[in-house]
């Protein structure tokens, strides 16, 4: 393509920015970042704390806007759109997990995952949310308040919500940050398995080498630029 994008592209970066106000001024969180992800890959994204890389994920889901440069997402131009038309697109396109699960406390495991299924006007919300309870082994814990589950028991309840919709994008941010090493492997198992079952294009952010080696693809990055791109095998021996 004449501007040099991948023909499949799923996500698509050009010279993107990032700058913030902060107390001493104007931060730099990101600058010159310029990447496309091909549909179906998996991408970690890697590098110290204070790097850039949720800043960079949250540009990519549209729930930061970016200050300079063009964000692509599904030919969809995510730097050009409005608040609203932001929410509906990734209502309709995108499933994102957080480190912190942001379940909502009043309501049960299933409510959690067929509410956003509702408002996308799907009728067959509970139907779909307790399918996908059951898929990430929580069909027996569908009436449960967060509360009443375990830090792993609610990520699980999150990444049922993220996949109920079928998103074409996934993202994930630091998935198994808040868990235990075996809580956090069986994690990945489901969001990769989750990953394969829908087709989803996945990228996530995470300090763990294990998660990133199972990624077709590493970007690491330093002080809000790319530092290199690596294949999961390369990013492996490199920690």
């Amino acid at each position: 393509m004449t501007d040099g994008r991948t023909p499949d592209a799923v996500l698509s970066l050009r010279d993107v920015a990032l700058c913030l106000d902060g107390n001493a001024g104007p931060v730099e969180i990101l600058r010159g970042i310029t990447l496309d992800v091909a549909r179906g890959q998996t991408v970690g994204l890697v590098g110290p704390s204070g790097s850039g890389k949720s800043s960079l994920l949250m540009l990519m889901g549209g729930l930061e806007r970016a200050t300079g440069g063009q964000v692509m997402a599904l030919n969809h131009d995510l730097t050009a759109l409005d608040e609203d038309a932001l929410a509906r697109f990734r209502r309709n396109h995108m499933g994102v997990v957080f480190q912190s699960f942001h379940l909502i406390p009043t309501m049960t495991a299933l409510e959690n995952v067929a509410t956003p299924l509702e408002l996308a006007g799907m009728d067959d919300a509970f139907d779909r949310a307790e399918a996908e309870l059951e898929a990430v082994g929580l069909g027996a814990r569908a009436d449960h308040y967060p509360a009443q589950m375990s830090g792993g028991e609610q990520q699980r309840v999150a990444l049922a919500r993220a996949a109920a919709p079928r998103p074409e994008i996934l993202l994930a941010d630091e998935p198994t940050g808040n868990l235990d090493g075996s809580t956090g492997e069986a994690i990945m198992d489901l969001l990769f398995g989750l990953r394969d079952r829908h087709g989803a294009t996945l990228v996530l952010v995470t300090h763990a080498p294990e998660l990133a080696a199972r990624c077709d693809r590493v970007i690491r990055l330093r002080d809000g630029q790319i530092e290199a791109q690596e294949t999961s095998t390369t990013a492996e021996a490199a920690e």
